[in-house]
């Protein structure tokens, strides 16, 4: 059928569509999805997220680096208990200063480009590592990753997202946090070892090039989204790109069509009185409060924190095994995530996630508070950093509770508010926002982090270890209003129609 023939058939579902799809329309969207070719639709995925696996490697670099450079014979290299923190607190500065300057690169160089760019502060940034000699590489270092990281941060998911079609969109939207899993595993695969570094520090940084590279090179070869080519006027290029990507021989052009109507309906510009119109402002403040409840939660605190939290309560765990063993639970439970979110719904997950989440911090505050210190090795506002350095408690098996609390936090966390908070954001962004609506989150995202993780100590230090998690508890009891209330449901919904119930305010695009 030539592109001309199939103009009728274009027009009548476009039409069927900006009201409520009929079921014929229905039966069309069933039979393209069953006909598509994924196989370099997963490859473009692939090549994107390696960002996301270099921005996992280079979060918990720290981990394993800080105690060698603690002992560190040359005083200029040499981490104290000041310079420690700063160490691997300013990778969360340089991600929010990438997610800031995401808001201009999304929308002029595009999506791909942009994950493309973030390979050279990346790559600038390990090589600083690697050949330091003084604590202002290192610090440098840290923040260009850091920048490196915040750039994918907001690229990545967009990217996924507009490339992807409603069969796969749920699964391939989760790949970002998987892949940025796998990278803090293989950080500590390389740097943790019972017996010291089994990688150097300065070799662990060339390490974190290759992904880097590797993502460049795949890049080069892989299409740019079509509904960033639509709005930059590149019809031809844009209909190319959806056609490597669905298969020549599937009816990709009816797919084009609704993508190039919902494009054309959106202005190159957002000017302020737009931004009073629901269309807009209800996803970017839901995309936004999302990402800024996710960190609210609590996740980076106990990520940074988990040594000393676990040394504080006594758990019955090594220290060289805690990081690796959270890093597997949490890849469990994304994956398990991945699988269920095309089937079992964006909702439900983040329900049963807030949930466990809220549990398991009520239990761990609870613990902390009424089990008495002689049993949990607590001791009221003393830093955790000093109690990283006392002997553990004898064993104890009522020390497994804040351990399996804290594995089902990361488990609660990972399988819902953690994946689907990144999905979410770049499904219902509006398009003629998107690029600058997703820096902004990411900017709303790592300035918590950075805020929550610096006022962590002072406030365990002055009232305790259990105020924290009963903090934690409040927010997750209130992730569950705000996802009953606010969150919408878009599973198996194409990005257009999720536009096109923000435009409407009608439910009926998204049953």
């Amino acid at each position: 059928m030539e592109r001309g023939d199939r103009e009728p058939l274009v027009r009548k579902t476009s039409s069927s569509y900006r009201t409520f799809p009929e079921s014929t329309a229905r039966r069309l969207d069933k039979e393209y999805l069953r006909s598509l070719h994924n196989k370099r639709l997963y490859l473009a995925v692939f090549a994107a997220v390696l960002g996301n696996f270099s921005f996992g490697f280079a979060l918990v670099y720290p981990s394993p680096v800080i105690p060698a450079l603690e002992a560190h014979p040359n005083p200029a290299l040499r981490l104290d208990q000041h310079t420690a923190p700063w160490f691997g607190s300013v990778f969360t500065l340089g991600a929010a200063a990438g997610g800031l300057s995401t808001m201009l690169l999304n929308d002029c160089l595009g999506r791909k480009l942009s994950i493309m760019f973030s390979a050279l502060p990346s790559a600038l940034g390990y090589a600083l590592l690697a050949g330091a000699q003084g604590l202002w590489m290192l610090l440098l270092g840290r923040v260009l990753t850091g920048y490196a990281g915040g750039v994918t941060s907001a690229s990545i998911p967009v990217y996924i997202s507009e490339i992807s079609h409603p069969g796969v969109r749920g699964m391939l939207g989760a790949c970002p946090q998987i892949m940025a899993v796998l990278g803090s595993l293989v950080l500590y695969a390389l740097g943790k070892y019972p017996h010291g570094l089994l990688l150097d520090w300065r070799w662990l940084a060339v390490a974190g090039e290759v992904p880097v590279l590797a993502m460049v090179l795949l890049l080069c070869f892989m299409p740019n989204s079509p509904r960033f080519l639509l709005s930059q006027g590149k019809e031809e290029e844009a209909l190319g790109s959806l056609c490597w990507l669905r298969g020549e021989d599937t009816d990709y052009a009816r797919e084009y069509e609704q993508i190039k109507d919902s494009v054309r309906k959106q202005s190159r510009r957002v000017s302020c009185a737009e931004l009073k119109d629901p269309f807009l402002y209800k996803p970017i403040l839901i995309a936004g409060a999302m990402r800024f409840l996710q960190q609210l939660s609590g996740v980076t605190c106990i990520l940074v924190y988990l040594q000393p939290i676990f040394k504080k309560t006594s758990v019955i765990l090594k220290p060289e095994y805690d990081a690796a063993l959270v890093g597997l639970v949490r890849l469990s439970a994304v994956a398990i995530a991945a699988v269920s979110m095309d089937k079992a719904g964006r909702k439900i997950l983040l329900f049963v996630s807030a949930g466990v989440m809220l549990a398991s911090n009520l239990t761990l505050g609870l613990y902390i508070h009424f089990v008495p210190a002689s049993h949990n090795g607590t001791v009221a506002n003393r830093t955790l950093v000093s109690s990283a350095t006392l002997p553990a408690e004898p064993t104890n098996y009522i020390t497994l509770i804040p351990l399996l609390a804290t594995m089902f936090f990361i488990m609660g966390y990972a399988m819902g508010w953690g994946p689907i908070t990144w999905l979410l954001m770049s499904e219902i962004l509006p398009l003629k926002a998107r690029g600058v609506a997703s820096g902004l989150c990411v900017v709303v995202s790592w300035l918590t982090a950075f805020t929550l993780t610096q006022f962590f100590l002072p406030v365990v230090n002055t009232f305790g270890l259990e105020v924290p998690f009963l903090f934690f508890t409040v927010i997750s009891a209130g992730n569950v209003l705000f996802t009953g209330c606010c969150v919408p449901e878009t599973k198996g919904r194409t990005l257009e129609q999720i536009e096109a119930f923000f435009r409407t305010g009608r439910r009926s695009f998204l049953r």
